[in-house]
């Protein structure tokens, strides 16, 4: 029988979040009689698995220290993970293995959403959910992403961005930047970290140095965008491989100056979870040509960065200009954005069926590659210029 593993957690300022898509992952695979292991990677990058992982409770009452004590650490037996992932509990020799033959990750952020994982996950050839290594560094980083969009000709808001040494070197030089060349209010966020974690919304010059240093405490690359007037929010899903397929359009609302943590996660339930019913708003209320424009937009960014699986794209709407501006890309939607998924016709069910599905259609695709190559530069003294530099 198959072994899927749902792997969660990890080093990430959206630990917790992480956890709350893996208990989503975990019920819904347990419902289709999947065999499941749960691999938990505390803050700490420890390696936990066990059923009792796969329980929210556990988390949500404060158990989970003992529950690691029972448990154990665990690592992997790199001899023995070919073509799957064999865990062993860490210094203890002969004892029982846990193997893995299907990955679902569920991280969210860096160490597991950003490309890391998944290409621990290739190294070993093993079959997994969601966008591969380069998709997922690109998508996991707002820079890259918007110099994408850029390479591809998809409509993007203007942007700066810096690097914590820079901003250690020369501060004043690129608050003074940024007041010359964007336009306020502008955006602040790190780089490379999503749930509206480290954002901040800046009016104008007097709130921009802080601004910055919150952003830079999350990462060491830092955002600056111009905002959108008359502010439509808006998230479209695609899921599939060489045919992308675009769900509905979500609207969502928010009373910050910004779709904050809080409104995502927290106020009435969660508008990020599907369940801030006063939040958000499915179909988004845009035009049909926006919003065929929109999903069409979506398919073919998902398509361009050779996403896989399932990602989420956000798109920022001018409802005044009637105009949109391709923003964030996220590789791994929190809780896969099931509640979106529904209301386009696919079931929860249905939609862990096809991302299994998928993930063993890539697997397929990359064992058809020939990874070796028979040379004699070894053999023909291929190396003889740097001969002096071995002993």
């Amino acid at each position: 029988m198959e072994h899927i593993g749902v792997f969660f957690g990890s080093r990430s300022p959206e630990h917790d979040v992480s956890i709350i898509t893996a208990q989503l992952v975990i019920a819904g695979l347990k419902a289709l009689g999947k065999n499941i292991v749960p691999v938990y990677i505390d803050k700490h990058g420890n390696w936990f698995l066990g059923s009792l992982l796969g329980n929210l409770s556990v988390f949500q009452s404060g158990e989970i220290d003992s529950v690691k004590k029972r448990l154990g650490k665990f690592t992997i037996d790199l001899e023995k993970s070919k073509g799957k992932l064999v865990f062993h509990k860490l210094g203890l020799v002969g004892g029982k293995e846990i193997t893995i033959d299907l990955a679902f990750p569920t991280f969210h952020g860096s160490y597991g959403e950003d490309g890391t994982v998944q290409g621990l996950f290739e190294m070993f050839d093993i079959p997994y959910v969601g966008c591969g290594v380069a998709s997922s560094a690109i998508a996991m980083d707002k820079v890259l992403t918007k110099q994408y969009y850029q390479m591809y000709g998809f409509p993007t808001t203007k942007f700066l961005f810096y690097l914590y040494k820079d901003w250690n070197s020369r501060k004043k030089s690129i608050l003074a930047e940024v007041s010359r060349r964007l336009r306020f209010p502008v955006f602040i966020k790190p780089a490379r970290l999503g749930s509206s974690i480290g954002i901040q919304k800046v009016k104008g010059k007097k709130n921009l140095e802080f601004a910055f240093e919150v952003a830079f405490h999350y990462d060491e690359k830092v955002i600056v965008e111009e905002s959108v007037d008359n502010l439509v929010d808006i998230t479209c899903c695609v899921i599939g491989n060489s045919k992308p397929i675009a769900s509905k359009l979500q609207e969502s609302i928010f009373q910050s100056t910004f779709f904050s943590f809080e409104e995502k996660y927290l106020k009435k339930g969660g508008a990020q979870l599907g369940k801030a019913k006063g939040n958000i708003i499915i179909p988004a209320r845009v035009s049909d040509r926006i919003t065929k424009e929109i999903q069409k937009t979506a398919e073919e960014i998902f398509a361009c960065l050779e996403c896989r699986g399932i990602a989420r794209i956000d798109f920022l709407h001018d409802a005044k200009k009637n105009v949109f501006f391709a923003n964030e890309i996220n590789p791994l939607p929190g809780t896969l954005y099931h509640h979106l998924w529904k209301a386009s016709g696919i079931e929860f069910p249905k939609l862990l069926e096809l991302l299994l599905d998928f993930a063993r259609e890539s697997h397929e695709g990359r064992k058809r590659v020939t990874y070796t190559f028979q040379s004699d530069i070894l053999r023909q003294g291929g190396g003889a210029k740097l001969k002096g530099f071995f002993p």
